[in-house]
């Protein structure tokens, strides 16, 4: 498998009360998408970026950090079955534009393995949830 980005997800109650600390108080005054559950904010200079999830929209665990694989998603997903790593929400095309899966490192975290619609990982209207 060959990254091309990674996020970290903090897990977070209320996004919009998350807003004045990571934004205005952090300096990630970007935002570059929110659904509601998931909301993606950066620095003005793209150098800082974090995503704020409050609940995964269709996974029963919520993730530690989103993987970006780009066109290597089928196989990273049969590479992590392969290892016999535990899939905690199978490789699926959701209906906000992204194909991924979920997948419990040894250490416990779980991982949200992703590819989005035609490579676009950093187009705001995406997410990486």
């Amino acid at each position: 498998m060959k990254p091309t980005g990674i996020k970290a997800n903090l897990s977070v109650p209320d996004i919009d009360q998350a807003r004045e600390f990571y934004g205005d108080y952090l300096g990630l005054s970007v935002e570059e998408m929110n659904l509601g559950w998931v909301a993606r904010f950066r620095s003005p200079d793209g150098q800082a970026v974090v995503q704020l999830v409050t609940r995964d929209a269709t996974a029963p665990h919520d993730s530690a950090v989103s993987v970006h694989v780009g066109d290597d998603i089928e196989e990273a997903y049969e590479e992590a079955q392969r290892r016999g790593y535990e899939i905690v929400h199978p490789l699926t095309t959701e209906p906000w534009g992204i194909t991924r899966f979920l997948v419990r490192a040894p250490d416990g975290n779980v991982i949200n393995i992703n590819s989005h619609k035609d490579g676009q990982q950093n187009d705001p209207r995406t997410s990486d949830g």
